[in-house]
Order: structure tokens, then sequence, then C-alpha cells
């Protein structure tokens, strides 16, 4: 298993947080999500032999937020 931090920018509540956990832990491979609304980054553990960071960061963007 392998961890990532991303810095996502336009998380501001709850809804948020739903949304990306949601979205990027259904990914097979993915094992934990966990959003730090403050920092504004997102904690990944994940099994890089099933999903990219690349394919993370896409599911992220595809939630509306801005991932750098």
């Amino acid at each position: 298993m392998e961890n990532t931090t991303l810095q996502v920018k336009g998380m501001s509540c709850g809804h948020c947080v739903k949304a990306i956990e949601g979205s990027v832990g259904e990914l097979n491979g993915v094992e934990t999500v966990k959003v730090d609304l403050g920092a504004g980054a997102v904690s990944i553990t994940f099994n890089p032999e099933l999903v990219t960071v690349e394919k993370i960061k896409e599911t992220i963007d595809d939630q509306g937020y801005d991932v750098e």
C-alpha cells in the first residue's frame, strides 16, 4: 500500500467531504480516504497495482474540485 496527500481547492463543507470520500473510496484499490477541510488536503491509502494517483486526481476533479 502507498499513501499520498493531495492539495484540493474548493472544499468548504461536509457535503464536500462526503462527495470526495464517497467517490474516491469507491475506486478499486483505495483503502482509506481522509479529507482535512482546514488544510485543504485529502489523504489516501491505496494499492498502486490497482489504481493510479492520476485516476484518483481525475475522480476528485470530476466532483468539481481543483487538485494541485
